[in-house]
C-alpha cells in the first residue's frame, strides 16, 4: 500500500471579547467558558417522516468517498433540510465521489433506530464500510461549527483508519478562517433581514462548549457588533454567553421585540426545547416573562445555501491537498 498521509486544518480562535450591543447601547458581557454537554436524546413525539431522509449508508461506494460527518440530530425534518442537504450540496458539487454520512452521537443513532427504524452509521461504522468496500481515496468534511472536541475526536478516530486508505484528508469546521465568518455572518443577516426594523433584537442561539474555540461566539459577536448590527446578540446553551448574559443586553438594547433563531447546523432538541419550548427554563419563556414579544424560527444554518457551499469550499481545499 502507498504510503497514507492525512490533511487536517484545524484553527483556534482568538479569544475576543464580546461585544453586546444592541438597539443603542454597548454591553460587554462576562468571559467566555462553561461546560460541555452533548443534546439530550429527543422525546418520541412526531419530527416528521424519516423514509424522505436518505441515511447514505449503501455500499458499492467505489474508490473515492466523501464521508460527511455531522453530530446528528433525530428530528427528521430538521435532519433532510440541514444535513441531508449539505450532502446533497456535496453529491453535485463531486459527481466523481460516493458521499456518505456518519454521525458522532450513538444516543441519536440508536433513538433514530429504535423509533424509526433507520439506521445510520456512527463514524467507526461509516470508516470500517468503505474499507470493505474497497475505498482508496477519502475525504471526511466534518459540519462541525467549530475545532472543538468533537473535531478533535474525528480526527483522531481517522487517525486509527490511515493504513486503510491509500488517502485521506479532512476537512475544516464551518468557522475557521476570517473569511469563513464573514461568510457566515453574511448568511444570518440575509436570513433574518426581515426582522431587521431597528426595534427587534435578533438572538442567536449557540450550544457552546468548554474548548477555547468557545471563543468563536465571542468573535462573530464582535464582528456584527463592528459592522454596526448592533441588534444582533449571540449566546449559548451550555457555555457563555448564557441566556442571562443576553437578556440582559437585549433588556439594555432598547430593543421592544425578540427573534430566536439557533446558531447550529440543525434545529434540534436544543432548538425546539432550550431555545422555543414552552418549560420555565427555556429562551422563549424568558424573554416572555421579561415582556418581550418572541417569534422563535426553527431553521438551522444547514438549510442556508450559504452555509452548504461553505462546506462544499472545505470540502474542495481537502481534496486539492491529496496527489
Amino acid at each position: 500500500m502507498k504510503h497514507n498521509k492525512i490533511s487536517a486544518w484545524m484553527l483556534t480562535a482568538s479569544m475576543l471579547a464580546a461585544l453586546l450591543s444592541g438597539c443603542g447601547s454597548n454591553q460587554t458581557p462576562p468571559a467566555d467558558g462553561g461546560p460541555a454537554a452533548q443534546a439530550d436524546p429527543e422525546e418520541n413525539y412526531e419530527t416528521g417522516d424519516a423514509s424522505l431522509d436518505d441515511p447514505r449508508n449503501q455500499n458499492e461506494i467505489g474508490e473515492n468517498e466523501l464521508l460527511v460527518v455531522s453530530f446528528g440530530t433525530s428530528y427528521n425534518d430538521s435532519r433532510r433540510l440541514t444535513i441531508g442537504a449539505i450532502e446533497q450540496a456535496m453529491e453535485q458539487a463531486f459527481p466523481d465521489y460516493a458521499v456518505r454520512r456518519g454521525f458522532t452521537s450513538q444516543i441519536i443513532i440508536d433513538h433514530v433506530k429504535s423509533r424509526d427504524g433507520v439506521s445510520i452509521d456512527n463514524v467507526g461504522e461509516a470508516l470500517d464500510r468503505a474499507v470493505e468496500n474497497g475505498v482508496k481515496k477519502l475525504v471526511i468534511q466534518p459540519t462541525h461549527l467549530m475545532d472543538g472536541l468533537e473535531y478533535n475526536d474525528l480526527i483522531e478516530e481517522a487517525a486509527q483508519y490511515s493504513d486503510a486508505f491509500e488517502q485521506i484528508a479532512i476537512g475544516k469546521p464551518l468557522l475557521t478562517s476570517d473569511a469563513d465568518f464573514q461568510a457566515v455572518m453574511q448568511a444570518i443577516i440575509d436570513a433574518t433581514k426581515t426582522y431587521d426594523d431597528g426595534e427587534t433584537a435578533i438572538c442567536f442561539m449557540g450550544h457552546g462548549t468548554e474548548a477555547a474555540s468557545n471563543s468563536v461566539y465571542a468573535k462573530l459577536q464582535t464582528m456584527l457588533t463592528e459592522a454596526g448590527h448592533t441588534n444582533y446578540f449571540i449566546g449559548t446553551v451550555e457555555a457563555s454567553p448564557s441566556l442571562e448574559d443576553v437578556l440582559a443586553a437585549v433588556q439594555k438594547s432598547g430593543c421592544k421585540k425578540v427573534v430566536l433563531r439557533p446558531l447550529m447546523i440543525v434545529a434540534g432538541d436544543h432548538a425546539n426545547n432550550d431555545m422555543a419550548g414552552d418549560e420555565e427554563d427555556s429562551w422563549k419563556t424568558a424573554f416572555e416573562n421579561a415582556g418581550y414579544e418572541v417569534t422563535t424560527v426553527l431553521s438551522g444554518l444547514g438549510e442556508l445555501e450559504a452555509v452548504q457551499s461553505l462546506f462544499v469550499k472545505h470540502a474542495q481545499a481537502a481534496m486539492d491537498t491529496l496527489a
